[in-house]
């Protein structure tokens, strides 16, 4: 077996960038001289640093071009979920060019197609930088469904054997995680399953393989769950808030800051 050379770092995020502008080039005001002159580039820019990872990087490089309007279609879908689901969004073009949900999104996407292409390492090194510049963790091995919306979506990590199903909605600190980092599982669903229609609120952590969360079902912020849910379910967690006056309130011993 060949020896596998990494890509520079940067190269790989050039490579994105270029590819996002070919997928979304009304984010950038392009002629469609641009467009074209675009698309040698990312062409260029994708074989660069498929090389030393892959032997017939021509023909990875072919089919992951064929099947990148496949991709832009499913990236559109999620856009539109996002501004169906987030009343501060105005158009889609925001959605597209501004919110880091939608960038982690794109990135996965892209990550995965290359990874269905038996492409090594790339695909972690692209959702990687999404890491970087968003703060969300998608393992491109997850599968994900479409549409998907992450609003806000700073701190998500998202395991290699995750399920997500369509429709789904993730805010920011979701982690969908196993219960066990023991190396010899590695080849085992570690990650639970997520159906359709659900929403994942703020900071909640669903741990586990075997844990699905049944269709239609909504996970409150802070819940801790490792066992599987039925459809239609609601879950939440329940703490005590105390509001009291200041006026003769007496700090009690066990107060901590």
């Amino acid at each position: 077996m060949p020896e596998i050379i990494l890509p520079d770092k940067k190269d790989v995020e050039k490579t994105i960038k270029s590819v996002y502008r070919l997928l979304f080039p009304a984010t950038n005001s392009y002629s469609e001289t641009d467009v074209e002159n675009n698309s040698h580039t990312a062409e260029y820019l994708l074989l660069r640093i498929l090389t030393g990872l892959i032997v017939d990087k021509e023909k990875t490089a072919h089919e992951f071009f064929i099947n990148l309007e496949k991709v832009k279609k499913t990236l559109i879908r999620d856009a539109g979920f996002i501004l169906e689901s987030d009343p501060a969004a105005t158009q889609l073009i925001e959605v597209i060019a501004i919110y880091p949900g939608f960038m982690a999104l794109f990135c996965y996407r892209i990550a995965h197609s290359l990874d269905h292409l038996n492409v090594p390492l790339l695909p972690r090194m692209i959702t990687e930088y999404a890491h970087k510049v968003t703060g969300i963790d998608i393992h491109p091995k997850a599968v994900i469904g479409c549409p998907v919306a992450i609003d806000h979506g700073t701190g998500i990590v998202i395991g290699e054997t995750a399920h997500i199903g369509n429709k789904v909605k993730l805010y920011q600190g979701v982690t969908l995680g196993a219960l066990s980092v023991d190396k010899s599982k590695a080849s085992k669903k570690r990650h639970p399953t997520i159906e359709d229609n659900v929403i994942l609120y703020s900071g909640c952590t669903i741990l586990g393989g075997n844990t699905v969360v049944g269709r239609n079902s909504i996970i409150g912020g802070n819940v801790w769950l490792t066992e599987s849910i039925a459809p239609f379910s609601v879950v939440y967690h329940k703490s005590e808030i105390i509001v009291r006056n200041q006026n003769g309130f007496q700090e009690p011993i066990n107060f901590i800051i």
